[in-house]
């Protein structure tokens, strides 16, 4: 498999969307692919996050989200890895490896604290990916939520 990882920019966004609207499903969303469009486009022509992408003969199989946080403690940015999402059909190929290998190297070229993401309680397969890539669980702290809107 012959994979290309770049940067997405505002040309991109067709490209993506597809795969932003299948992450989305994943986590029982409703399909929007028309809102998955406005969604990416507008985080990247307000600056708001770094999309990373993965394209084999010119298709996206596989994307990352990261959205810019900082450490009060740390005195330093940090970056919250959102999402991450390949294509069912490029699963097994190195695929989520490679993006989450971009995430870190541009983690320490914009000089981070750490990277930071959640996965759900019962994606094993996600969980064996981060973890075979140097992620660790978080054991010190826990995660707590409050919803203001559905």
């Amino acid at each position: 498999m012959n994979i290309t990882i770049r940067k997405a920019t505002i040309n991109d966004v067709e490209l993506i969307a597809p795969l932003f609207d299948g992450y989305r499903i994943f986590y029982k969303q409703t399909s929007d692919l028309v809102g998955a469009e406005k969604f990416i486009s507008d985080r990247i022509k307000k600056n708001e996050s770094v999309i990373f992408f993965a394209e084999e003969n010119n298709k996206a199989v596989g994307f990352t989200q990261l959205y810019p946080i900082f450490s009060s403690v740390g005195m330093k940015r940090t970056w919250l890895l959102n999402d991450l999402f390949v294509d069912p059909n490029a699963r097994g190929k190195g695929v989520a490896d490679a993006l989450l290998q971009t995430a870190q190297q541009f983690g320490a070229e914009t000089n981070s604290r750490w990277l930071m993401l959640q996965t759900a309680v019962d994606n094993y397969a996600a969980q064996k990916v981060y973890e075979r890539n140097g992620w660790k669980k978080e054991q010190e702290f826990f995660t707590y939520n409050f919803a203001l809107s559905k």
